[in-house]
């Protein structure tokens, strides 16, 4: 019988329970104090006509704020205008949720040319990232959807 090594940092590694049971509570506390107001995920995908996903982003809206998480677009098709569609996509979804703020983080070696773009304002960064990197956070008040 052998023992595993224990993780590093002296961290559980992977505990899908905890997280469940975290995210529930979190959730349930601050849908209390946001006065009802409950996270919703967004996401938008573009596919390829092979049905390939070509670029992505999943983000989630609570109460009148939308923060993209994760928006990726496939190393070929980085200059082909997909990732600014898709933020129009999901900045028009979340004002049709009901949204006026759009929150992005970003690392700085991921898309530093991509925020700011027009409308959005860099707020803050967080030194420290690995490699010399920073974490950029960026927000842009949402006007109407656009008919």
């Amino acid at each position: 019988m052998s023992r595993r090594p224990p993780p590093p940092c002296g961290w559980a590694a992977g505990d899908d329970d905890l997280d469940r049971r975290l995210d529930d509570e979190l959730t349930a506390y601050n849908t209390a104090a946001a006065d009802g107001a409950t996270t919703e995920p967004l996401s938008v995908r573009v596919t390829d006509a092979a049905v390939e996903l070509l670029g992505g982003l999943t983000a989630w809206t609570w109460g009148t704020p939308c923060s993209v998480d994760m928006p990726w677009v496939r190393g070929d098709q980085r200059h082909a205008d997909w990732g600014s569609r898709l933020m129009r996509a999901a900045e028009d979804e979340a004002v049709r949720c009901g949204c006026t703020d759009m929150i992005v983080s970003t690392y700085t070696f991921q898309v530093p040319g991509f925020c700011p773009r027009p409308g959005y304002r860099e707020n803050a960064r967080i030194q420290g990232v690995p490699g010399g990197h920073e974490d950029a956070y960026f927000d842009e008040r949402l006007g109407p959807a656009e008919v």
